[in-house]
């Protein structure tokens, strides 16, 4: 006789689920040296996949293709950082006058604490020395850190392009992975999850490419009216920082405001950069990039917020580029699984109904609550009744 498997309880599986993850994240920030490169290299792998099929169906080889795929891309990041680096040197040469002009805003900085604090320029200078004396004594610790740095990203100029080459060489190997992995689960659901994965990160990816370009544009537009010098530069900078989300535009602005108020005669140009960088910044979150991406990427805001706070706690600033997509990738995992259900859900956009005034009625409705919306109804109207005609209350307690 053969015994019934029994259930678990929902509270056990969610437990186990959320003990998991716990772990996985514990595990993420211990081995981060690798898994950054790693996961790097998949958002580059999943957007350079339709680049390397494109090549297969000219029958080019699936190697040779991964490996010119990888190649366009290694040869994109060094035009974009040609770029930036030539049009650094050439404000450069200029850097004398625009010394000149940064000192005499600092004059102009201290007359005006002097007279409305009462500061002493000598006060100023030496709480200014006393700063820098600071800064020096920690110097050792600062040239450490940045050495450090510098060996992670010439590891990591090594290690992703060679990790995306083997991800889309691959790729086919790896999903058989996941279907032996996942054997319990129905293959057709592993099947749909990855591809679900796949589109909603591409769409993010290519959505931001998107978005990019458009901001880059008004950004020098914007800068070109009203007459700063090196706009296609200040502008595409300013794009490029897109990649930290809510804030990027926010801190792209900062370069282009000290330039215009270290080479203009009013200070009202910086004024106009930031006020423009901010238009742009709007129009961005509220138009630009819901019409592009639109709902493939169904991520809330405040949980968008939250995932990037987390990320740059857990990986620093590369966390805050990879919060979206990871957090977009969490969310369609846990759709997939059903103890973690109601947390895709917490993860995603509200329906409209949730936004309306009613909302309340119309979720109870859903829910087949009619019972407590009712007495709720029932208890309100009396309330009122109550209010209206006093001595109907007392009659009926009599």
């Amino acid at each position: 006789m053969e015994e019934t498997p029994t259930k678990r309880p929902y509270a056990l599986e969610l437990a186990s689920s959320l003990v998991s993850l716990a772990l996985i994240i514990a595990l993420m920030y211990v081995l981060q040296g690798v898994l950054l490169p790693l996961m790097f290299s998949i958002l580059i792998a999943i957007s350079l996949y339709p680049v390397a099929g494109t090549l297969e169906r000219l029958r080019l080889g699936k190697a040779f293709s991964a490996l010119l795929a990888v190649i366009l891309a290694i040869a994109i990041l060094s035009g974009l950082v040609w770029f930036i680096v030539h049009q650094v040197i050439v404000i450069g040469r200029d850097g004398a006058e625009i010394q000149q002009k940064f000192l005499s805003i600092f004059d102009t900085i201290q007359r005006w604490l002097q007279e409305r604090f009462g500061l002493e320029p000598t006060e100023i200078v030496e709480r200014l020395r006393s700063q820098a004396n600071q800064i020096l004594s920690n110097a050792a610790s600062y040239i450490t850190a940045a050495f450090g740095s510098l060996g992670n990203i010439l590891a990591g100029a090594v290690l992703v392009p060679l990790f995306s080459f083997f991800l889309l060489y691959y790729r086919v190997f790896f999903r058989e992975f996941f279907f032996r992995a996942f054997k319990s689960t129905s293959q057709e659901k592993v099947h749909n999850t990855l591809n679900k994965i796949y589109n909603v990160v591409q769409s993010y990816l290519l959505g931001l490419i998107t978005v990019m370009g458009i901001v880059a544009i008004l950004n020098t537009v914007g800068l070109w009216i009203l007459g700063i010098q090196y706009a296609w530069f200040f502008g595409t900078l300013a794009s490029l920082l897109m990649l930290l989300p809510y804030i990027g535009i926010a801190i792209g602005s900062i370069l282009p405001a000290l330039f215009a108020l270290a080479t203009k005669d009013t200070a009202w140009y910086a004024v106009g950069v930031i006020a423009w960088f901010q238009v742009v910044q709007f129009l961005e979150g509220n138009l630009i990039t819901p019409n592009i991406v639109g709902s493939k990427v169904s991520i809330n805001p405040l949980m968008a917020i939250i995932s990037i706070l987390l990320g740059g706690m857990l990986f620093g600033l590369a966390g805050l580029i990879l919060a979206l997509p990871l957090t977009a990738t969490i969310k369609v995992i846990f759709d997939a699984v059903p103890s973690m259900n109601a947390f895709g859900f917490l993860i995603g956009e509200p329906e409209k109904y949730h936004l309306k005034r009613y909302s309340t009625k119309i979720l109870l409705k859903r829910w087949n609550l009619r019972e407590i919306l009712e007495a709720k109804e029932r208890k309100t109207k009396i309330t009122a009744d109550k209010a209206g005609n006093p001595s109907k209350g007392k009659d009926e307690k009599n």
